[in-house]
This record gives C-alpha cells, structure tokens and sequence, in this order.
C-alpha cells in the first residue's frame, strides 16, 4: 500500500503565505514527500503588499516601509535581488516623506508657523512617544544625548503617566491617547505663564499648540491604524520592536520581494481566485464543547471549501488571512470555521485592535506644482467655531500632504480611522473637491513671520510657498487605496487594544488542535496554524511580523516530520 504524502495547504499568497511556501519547498528532501499548495482569493499575489504606479512614479497601495535595515530579512531579499535602485522614479525614494528636515507647517487660515511657535510641542510629543515605547526609562535615558533635554520632558511623562494610570484604574487599561494627553496637560502646567501670541488671527498660543499635538497625534494613527488613540494599550507598546538603522522604501517597489520568495514555486503551485468560504477541522473533544466533529475524512482531517463550490482536503492548513478577516469569520453567522474555533482563539482574536489606514495619491498641475511644500496641517478642532466651514470632516484628522519625493507632482496624504472609511466611499470628484478647499486655506496667500523673535506678521510668498500653491496648483487626477472594503482583507493591520495585550498575539500563533492535547483526544496534530502579522508578538502590524510568522509555521512543521536541515 503506498503512503499518502502529507499535504500542506496554505490559504494566502502574502508575505507570510509565500514566506511559509518558499521555506517549505526549499527545504531538503521536502518535494518527495510532500503536497504543497498555496490558495490565494484574489487576483494576484502581495496580499497587503501592492506596488502599483501613478503619475510615472512608481507608488505602494499598501505596504511601504522597511522599519529598519539592520537585521532586516526584507532588507536582505532585497539587496541581493538588487530592488533597492531603480532608473523610474519611486515613492519616498529620497527618504523625506518620512522625516522631512524643514517641513512647512501652517495653521488653518494661511499662517505659517516658525519652528519656535511648532519645535517645542513636536519634541514633546516624541519624547513622550518615546517614553511609552520604553527608550526613556531609568539609565537608558541617562546615556543619549543631549540627556538634560530628555530629562526636562520626561518629567511630563512620568506625571502623565501617574495620573493616567491612577485615573484609568492601573496601567493596565491605560491607554496611549489618555497618556499623551495628560502629558501635554502637564507640559500646559508648567507654560501657565506663557507670553500670548499676537497676529494669529482667531488662533491662541495654547489654540496652536493643541492644534500642533493634535496633528502629531494623527500622524501615530496612521502609523498603528488605531483610529482613535485611545483604544491603543499603553503597556504593549514597549513591546513594539523596529530593526535599528534607517526607514527606506524599496526602489523596484515592495512586490519585487513577494516575486523574489514565488520565485522558487513551480507554475501552478499557487492558484490565483480560490477563495476560501468554510473550514473544517477536527478538534479535540475537550476544546470546543458541545460541538460535533467537522465533516472532514480520516485520512486527511482539514476539508476546504471554496466560493466556487469547490473542495479540497489537507493534512495542515496555514492560515494567513488579516486579523479583520479572522474577526469576521468568527461572527456567529459566518461559518468560517466548522467547528467554530475554541474560546480561548476567538477571544484573542476578538480583543485584539485592528484598523483602516488609506492612502491618497494626488496629481498636481501648476506653474509651481514641482515646488510644493511639505506641508504639516494645523487644523481647529471640528467643533471649533473658527473652522472653515467648507473644509470636509474627512481632512481634518490628515496630518501632512507631501510630495512623495522632492520636486515631485504627485502629493501624498495618509488617513486613518473613520476619515479612512469615508475616503473610500467618497466619488473622485469629491475628493479633488475636498482637498482643494483644504489647500486654499492653507495655502491661499501665507502668513510668514518676520524672524523667529517676533509676533507681528506680514502677509507674502516669502521661502516660495506663495499663492501659486493655492491658486495655481491643481489637483487633475487621484488614486486612493480601499483596504477596509475589500473582502480579503476589511483593513490594515493590527494593533494591540485595550484590553487585549502582547499575550493575545502569542495566542493568535497557537496551532490547532493545541498540541498539548492531541495525542490525549486522539485528533490529528497541527490541522490548522495561523501565520500574519497579526501572529507576531513584537514586530505585528508590519512585513517583518508577517516574514518571520511565514518562517515560524513552516519550521513548525518541518520540525513536526523532524526535516533535517531546520
């Protein structure tokens, strides 16, 4: 009687789907005595990675950064395919979209803002980021430069967070947000006796510097999709981990890696339009109670069901669909998984945050539109009776509108939360709408400070950024990503909540059935394992996470057949 190969079913064509896939098909003797197959919903492979093009520039839809290339597995892959030059322009290729060095920041109305007005409350916010991240405790602190500065802010932090925790009913509900705040409270307590500014139109000192904190705050939406700050747990953002070294983009765009790792796969190892609708799995007894068995045969113990009324059986099932398509799938009504998944899985997966970030790419035209600023977006509060009225909701949590490389046409804004829902749902012509009444008022005929000592102002087009920008700058053409409604992924990415904790992300990698248990019950060991960046403890929410999730699960079950080699 012939031995079935085990088979090895992996539902997802992202990072760490093909990342998974490219570590079990190149591992030793592996082709012989394995059934690999790799089912992607979509039309394509990348998942939440999509480079695309806009304007003659190459742009990402979704993934865009390597957080870090030190160390950095991404970074690797691509120096040694070579993706990290390109003769066509690309996004962010000159590194200040990140981090500009000199960006223009104008309040609401047209007044531009000298760095002694903006400076102060941007290094605030970052040492109490930086503070909550952990870089600034005890002697770690102690050691950086320019330490005295350090040690000036981060008394604001340690009262921030004294009075958040005592407020919140212990660290452990505290949230980011609530922390900031009563971080900026504290930095107000000790300015009471600032002098006011004079020239700024309906806008205070202190009106500026919420305006400045808000617009910071904004920004650190975009980059943890948590689309209101204070559902963001304070106590696991110390966990959060970057690879030390610079934040780049990838010259030949983000999929040059994806294609790197499919290199290695035989045509038709991944199927391209098979979307999953049910899995059936057989767990233990004791782990879903009151639940009978799925249908799935003996022999192989996983059964897939498809949109197209198709099926498939597997030994093991990698699943490495987004945390929104996991919270969906665990609903009562979506059937996702037959048996249900056990208590301790779904509460995990159900506490976890998992947000929208979209991005907008706009082109310019114009005498000057190769000089457009970077241009940070002070804007009053939406319920401020000084607003412009005509300025839609949806732009007024948008930090910045940049060029995505200097002297470039095409402009770049980020939204997050509900303003990123509302993107997507708006018609293009909305849109350019919009975001030329926005840019009017910001850039209609700028107010500019004389020199940095002074509080009179004169109206001009001093440093270039003059009406050009407002009247002659005009937006022809956009692209915006829809991550939140498209059914493979419904969002971004994650984040971890509160209430949930670095612990629910631990529990999002466990396989099933858990292994502990398996030869007790008698059930097939490892039916499904989940991979994502959503699986990672310490790098979620990014293509490091996911890399390293696709590499855990498929050492798993190297390791479980004891592959020589791993």
């Amino acid at each position: 009687m012939v031995t079935k190969k085990p088979s090895i079913v992996i539902i997802g064509a992202g990072m760490a789907g093909l990342t998974a896939a490219n570590k079990l098909y190149s591992a030793t003797g592996f082709k012989d005595s394995f059934e690999l197959c790799v089912v992607e919903g979509g039309t394509r492979i990348g998942g939440r990675i999509n480079t695309s093009e806009f304007g003659g520039d190459r742009i990402e839809m979704g993934a865009t950064w390597i957080h870090g290339i030190g160390g950095s597995p991404v970074h690797k892959i691509a120096q040694e395919i070579h993706a990290l030059e390109s003769d066509q322009p690309w996004e962010c290729m000159d590194g200040v979209s990140e981090e500009p060095s000199q960006p223009t920041t104008i309040a609401e109305g047209g007044f531009e803002l000298n760095p002694s007005v903006v400076d102060p409350v941007t290094t605030l916010f970052k040492k109490l980021m930086a503070y909550a991240q952990g870089k600034l405790v005890g002697d770690s602190a102690a050691g950086c430069e320019g330490f005295e500065e350090i040690d000036y802010y981060t008394k604001f932090a340690a009262k921030a967070l004294k009075v958040s925790s005592t407020s919140n009913g212990g660290q452990e509900k505290l949230s980011v947000g609530s922390f900031l705040r009563q971080g900026l409270d504290a930095y107000w307590v000790s300015k009471k006796d600032q002098e006011e500014l004079k020239g700024f139109g309906n806008w205070s000192r202190k009106l500026l510097q919420d305006g400045i904190f808000a617009m910071h705050e904004n920004t650190q939406r975009t980059y943890t999709s948590a689309g209101d700050l204070l559902t963001l747990d304070y106590s696991a953002e110390s966990e959060y981990r970057m690879f030390p070294g610079d934040e780049i983009t990838i010259a030949k765009g983000y999929l040059s890696i994806i294609e790197s790792l499919a290199s290695v796969l035989p045509p038709g190892l991944v199927q391209l339009g098979r979307k999953v609708t049910r899995i059936e799995w057989q767990p233990e007894s004791d782990e879903v109670s009151g639940m009978e068995n799925g249908s799935a045969t003996a022999t192989r113990p996983v059964k897939l069901h498809f949109c197209d009324g198709s099926n498939m059986l597997a030994d093991h099932v990698i699943v490495t669909v987004s945390l929104g398509v996991l919270k969906a799938g665990i609903r009562e009504d979506s059937g996702m998984f037959n048996p249900p998944l056990p208590s301790f899985k779904s509460e995990a997966i159900s506490r976890l945050g998992y947000g929208v970030v979209n991005k907008l790419f706009l082109q310019v035209e114009g005498n000057d539109c190769n000089n457009f600023p970077y241009l940070q977006m002070v804007f009053h509060r939406p319920d401020s009776e000084f607003r412009h009225k005509k300025i839609p909701w949806w732009m007024r949590r948008t930090a910045s509108l940049c060029p995505i490389y200097s002297n470039s046409s095409v402009l770049l804004s980020w939204f997050a939360g509900k303003e990123a829902l509302e993107l997507e749902s708006l018609q293009d012509d909305e849109i350019i709408n919009g975001v030329s009444t926005t840019i009017s008022s910001f850039l209609p005929q700028p107010h500019k400070l004389v020199n940095s000592n002074s509080h009179e102002l004169c109206n001009g087009t001093a440093n270039g950024v003059g009406n050009s920008h407002g009247s002659e700058v005009k937006v022809t053409k956009i692209l915006k990503s829809k991550w939140a409604t498209d059914p493979l992924f419904l969002g971004s990415y994650s984040y971890v909540a509160v209430g949930s904790s670095g612990d629910d992300l631990d529990i999002m990698a466990e396989p099933l059935p858990k292994l502990s248990t398996c030869k007790s019950a008698g059930s097939p060991p490892l039916q499904i394992l989940f991979a994502g960046e959503a699986t990672h403890r310490t790098h979620y929410s990014t293509t490091h996470g996911a890399y390293f999730s696709g590499l855990r699960e498929a050492i798993r079950l190297l390791q479980h057949y004891q592959c020589i080699g791993v």
